[in-house]
């Protein structure tokens, strides 16, 4: 009788395990340890530098941070925890030397525009709400890392940041008046609801409140214009609640009626939770999408402009990666979303920062800093918290590449219109779609109308070189074409439409030459509809020929199955050669008679 083999359970378990193993090995872990890019060739000089740029970095994001959280609906200090942890991993797993994440405006703005309809702002509804969609942010960032998709925020153009970061700026400021003013108001909604509130309440104007956002407002420009070296928004906030403790005192709080932001817990980031449910998850999907594409096309461009100013090259994969683990480890750690700030990271790269280290020890700092100075926000006016943010709104709109926008290109104005106008009335998240989606379909239309020239050899050129121009005269047989272009499914209705508009005027003209290295790249529809208008020309006692193809486009045709036995007779690698060749099959009849004369056959 035959014993059927023992199964030997820890054998089994053993070889899995070993199989696992040898399957992790295998993976691409290098994404865990770019810091073996830079820290070897760390030396103490750069420390020094990055600690010096560490401090004036610590400094710079104490108003910002508060300023940004007002600005997203969320509690003063959150502003402060998203520049801490989220800072450090971004720089750590990052590929930058020099960028800086955290909290910035237009992550603000479009994170209030998509939850303030959701929640109240500042409640612990809303609180959570932020985590989830900096957790559901963080989860998109991280899996296009893992995906190689870092090329994917080259297709939003630079009109679409430039139109949505000025439609935040208006917004920014529009949300403000209730403060900057001292009235009580609903500042949700767009910029008419917005304005329209502010007019129903101007009688309501607070004079003391004013003053205090009109003076943080004037010194923020005076030190900014005249003692750029300094912290301009550190010494307005100062100023303005200097005047508003004064006017306090002098008519007393009841008269002077001056909000204040109130006392910061003097805490580190505490431990949060996001809320993943699949109702939260559904209803944040698309603004966490918008979010996505914007923050991570702000974090690259800022890198790649400071990479380009610092001699090296960032990986966008891994910017993407740790933009990703950064608002995943937020979420966690009491931020909101996180990216790559324009003006921290300038700040970081003037102050001298040499390597990511600048960044952590800033994020270190500020905690240290918050300890210390979070008691004082008490004196903190909300007047003077507009003023700064009246301030920061301005520096956002960048007039002169507006300007320069508005005069090289009609195409790119219209998406800077768009998402301008679309962030400014509608929303913001749309704004973000509506110019990429309306910058796709002008590149599209440009590229299905590929730019067809017609051509000839012209008598008054050194060796009859061939000519545009409308005053060259034509062979009556042969029609020379240039296609700028690649051929495919999009183009090719214009290609046709081309083609049967030359036959209809010029019906001589039986044979076509097409000078193709124009043409680089043809997929099946387009390799057809070559091949059909070689049948029509070939069926009328004419040909269609083909010259300068390059190695990739002969590949793709023969491929496709657009070129035969015959077609592959009528394709010439140089022009002499295609009018040598063509010439011999022209109608002598018409040469007889014809005094056109123009290539040297003819004579």
């Amino acid at each position: 009788m035959k014993t059927s083999p023992s199964f030997n359970f820890t054998d089994t378990a053993r070889q899995l395990g070993t199989a696992s193993a040898q399957a992790l090995r295998s993976l691409d872990w290098s994404w865990t340890t770019p810091y073996k890019n830079w820290l070897p060739q760390v030396r103490a000089e750069d420390v020094k530098a990055d600690t010096v740029a560490a401090l004036t970095g610590a400094i710079v994001v104490l108003p910002q941070g508060v300023a940004f959280a007002t600005i997203a609906g969320m509690p003063p200090e959150y502003g402060l925890y998203a520049g801490m942890v989220p800072a450090m991993i971004a720089a750590w797993f990052g590929s930058s030397r020099h960028l800086v994440s955290g909290p910035t405006t237009a992550a603000s703005v479009v994170l209030f525009s998509a939850l303030s309809v959701m929640a109240l702002p500042g409640s612990p509804d809303y609180v959570v709400l932020a985590l989830t969609l900096t957790f559901m942010v963080g989860v998109m960032e991280l899996v296009l890392g893992f995906a190689r998709m870092g090329a994917l925020v080259n297709f939003i153009s630079h009109s679409v940041v430039v139109g949505f970061t000025a439609g935040a700026a208006v917004l920014i400021a529009a949300k403000q008046l209730k403060h900057f003013f001292g009235i009580e108001m609903d500042s949700g909604g767009n910029l008419h609801e917005i304005v329209w509130q502010f007019m129903g309440h101007v009688l309501e104007i607070n004079p003391a409140a004013t003053l205090v956002a009109v003076a943080t407002l004037g010194v923020g420009i005076a030190c900014r214009h005249w003692l750029p070296k300094i912290p301009y928004m550190i010494v307005a906030m100062v100023v303005g609640s200097l005047l508003a403790l004064g006017l306090t005192d002098w008519l007393g709080a009841a008269q002077t009626g001056i909000a204040t932001v109130g006392a910061l817990p003097a805490t580190l980031p505490p431990l949060s939770a996001p809320s993943l449910t699949l109702e939260h998850i559904r209803q944040l999907a698309p603004s966490a999408l918008a979010v996505t594409l914007f923050a991570l096309t702000e974090a690259v461009s800022i890198g790649r402009a400071l990479a380009a100013r610092g001699g090296y090259r960032i990986d966008g994969n891994q910017e993407f990666i740790g933009q990703g683990l950064s608002n995943i480890a937020g979420s966690f750690f009491s931020g909101y979303v996180a990216t790559g700030s324009f003006n921290r990271s300038g700040v970081n790269y003037e102050a001298g920062a040499r390597t990511p280290l600048a960044a952590i020890f800033a994020a270190l700092m500020l905690m240290a800093i918050v300890l210390l100075v979070a008691p004082y926000a008490s004196y903190l006016p909300k007047a003077a918290m507009a003023g700064i943010l009246f301030l920061v709104a301005w520096n956002l709109i960048d007039f002169k590449e507006i300007r320069h926008i508005l005069h090289s290109s009609k195409r790119e104005t219209s998406v800077l219109a768009v998402t301008f106008f679309s962030a400014v009335f509608l929303e913001l998240e749309f704004a973000i779609f509506a110019g990429v989606l309306l910058s796709l379909v002008l590149y599209l239309d440009r590229t299905s109308k590929p730019r067809i020239v017609s051509l000839a050899p012209d008598p008054r050129a050194p060796n009859h070189a061939f000519s545009s121009s409308p005053d060259v005269p034509q062979c009556p047989q042969l029609r020379f074409l240039r296609i700028d272009g690649s051929l495919f499914f999009g183009s090719v209705a214009h290609i046709e439409q081309f083609f049967d508009r030359l036959r209809a005027e010029h019906p001589q003209q039986k044979h076509l030459a097409l000078i193709a290295n124009g043409i680089n790249f043809v997929d099946l529809q387009g390799g057809q509809t070559l091949a059909r208008e070689s049948a029509r020309r070939f069926a009328s006692g004419g040909g269609m020929y083909l010259i300068n193809v390059k190695q990739g486009l002969w590949e793709e045709m023969e491929r496709c199955g657009c070129l035969d036995d015959t077609d592959a007779r009528n394709v010439f690698q140089a022009k002499t050669a295609a009018i040598r060749g063509i010439y011999q099959k022209l109608d002598k009849t018409q040469c007889a008679t014809c005094n056109k004369r123009i290539f040297k056959e003819c004579k």
